[in-house]
């Protein structure tokens, strides 16, 4: 009986939960149903899981697979072979993980001279992880200091109206405004209720605002769409990296490849030059700009985002007491340094592939190296979103997909636990580095909410 209803359980969610690796034609898929069918184990607790090819809906019998189970996005501590039975199953035991956090099961099949993967993730007591990361002793002052250069320097904003964005609900425009230097600009998309101008100092009513954070990457910024518009919010959706959010395609894909490639990394050793110290500061200027329009009702201002984006909510929540409300999925920027102390990191993933840095696998290393990892270390703490969340006072929603493999769960639920702040925590256990259009609509429903209060 129990096993029937875990498949039960977990042919319903089969199709998405293939989807994280394979596409949804692909003729054959891989179906887990663990013996938890909230995926969440004890510290130490085995591990049973049963294993299945589908093709045409339907269990292959007889085929050999290869498995893998190891640590989140490190390497494989178990690996072999499994036939699935005269019922096109096959029961794993596998062992636990020893402290809180993550183990990954990924299962590879092939049929017609063409592999097939698919992989799950499984928790262990994830409530219980706690953060590697250090809190500088000057981390508020050094932020403090920051935000009060950066606002030495006049917004001196620019409303461009963007009619071809505009729509029956709303009207755009592009607002340009300078941030942590003379002539250093931030960019967005601003959406205002039809009719509104942002700048009329008569305005006779105020509107809700929210900010729309993006996620990684060089891009253009459409504007904040359906929900938040239809209800009379204002929206802005920023970009980070200081170019025209409405650019012909090209424009991103050549700074993308050139002077803006791996901008992630960008003075990664110096908490003074860090790229990310003026989006950071960005975030403060972004409630200023808001605040400024004489539209906007200061009280009930809130942010969302994911990924990237999720990270700079926290940020921003954390830097601007203005923020009533945030809305978070699966924060980037968490754990900054989680492979150099024996666990996964958070994206960028910081040291993921240069072994020399596993400070567990004892490998001999040159002192100059050390040191170069060590000045790493201690400038990422400054961004690390662990440390921002230490300092969140508004409510926050947070979405963690367990089987995200960019924002991976052992880094966001780092970020989770530390928030002291009142909080509703959503775990779409399927959910990779996306979110069904329901969940879309759940946040919106609950920043929306919060902001009306």
């Amino acid at each position: 009986m129990k096993k029937t209803l875990f498949l039960l359980f977990f042919c319903l969610m089969s199709v998405v939960v293939c989807g994280q690796k394979t596409n949804q034609r692909d003729y054959v898929s891989i179906r887990f149903a663990p013996s938890h069918a909230d995926w969440v184990y004890a510290v130490g607790e085995q591990v049973e899981i049963e294993v299945a090819p589908i093709c045409h809906y339907v269990p292959v019998p007889n085929i050999e697979m290869t498995y893998s189970w190891g640590p989140e996005l490190r390497p494989a501590e178990t690996e072999g072979r499994i036939f699935s039975g005269k019922d096109g199953e096959v029961c794993l035991s596998l062992q636990g993980l020893n402290e809180p956090g993550f183990k990954t099961l990924t299962v590879s099949v092939e049929v017609g001279g063409k592999t097939y993967t698919n992989y799950i993730n499984l928790a262990f007591a994830p409530e219980e992880i706690e953060p590697t990361t250090q809190l500088p002793k000057d981390f508020q002052r050094f932020w403090k200091q920051t935000i009060a250069k950066c606002r030495e320097i006049p917004l001196e904003p620019v409303f461009t109206p963007m009619p071809a964005l505009s729509t029956p609900y709303c009207d755009a425009y592009e607002v340009r405004f300078q941030n942590f230097a003379e002539g250093q600009y931030l960019y967005g998309t601003l959406c205002v209720p039809k009719g509104v101008n942002p700048t009329d100092t008569n305005a006779t009513h105020r509107y809700p605002a929210v900010i729309q954070w993006p996620g990684a990457g060089v891009k253009p910024h459409p504007g904040v769409r359906g929900f938040f518009p239809e209800r009379g919010v204002i929206t802005i959706e920023m970009g980070i990296n200081g170019i025209s959010v409405n650019m012909p395609q090209q424009v991103y894909d050549d700074l993308r490849a050139n002077a803006l490639r791996d901008y992630n990394t960008i003075h990664q050793d110096d908490r003074e030059q860090y790229y990310y110290r003026k989006v950071y500061a960005g975030t403060v200027k972004t409630v200023d700009l808001l605040c400024f329009l004489p539209c906007v009702d200061t009280t009930r201002i809130g942010c969302f985002g994911g990924s990237q984006g999720g990270a700079l909510t926290i940020v921003n929540a954390a830097l601007d007491p203005r923020i009533k409300a945030a809305a978070v999925c699966y924060p980037a920027m968490a754990e900054l340094a989680g492979y150099v102390h024996g666990r996964v990191g958070g994206w960028p993933r910081f040291f993921r592939n240069r072994p020399v840095y596993d400070a567990k696998r004892q490998v001999q290393r040159a002192d100059a190296v050390e040191a170069v990892v060590e000045q790493k270390v201690r400038a990422g703490e400054y961004y690390d979103v662990v440390n921002f969340a230490r300092f969140v006072k508004c409510p926050i929603w947070m979405q963690i997909g367990y089987n995200d493999q960019v924002c991976c769960p052992t880094s966001t639920y780092s970020v989770y636990n530390t928030l002291s702040c009142k909080k509703e925590l959503f775990t779409p256990l399927d959910c990779a580095h996306w979110q069904y259009p329901e969940h879309k609509d759940m946040r919106a429903e609950w920043l929306y909410n919060e902001l009306m209060k």
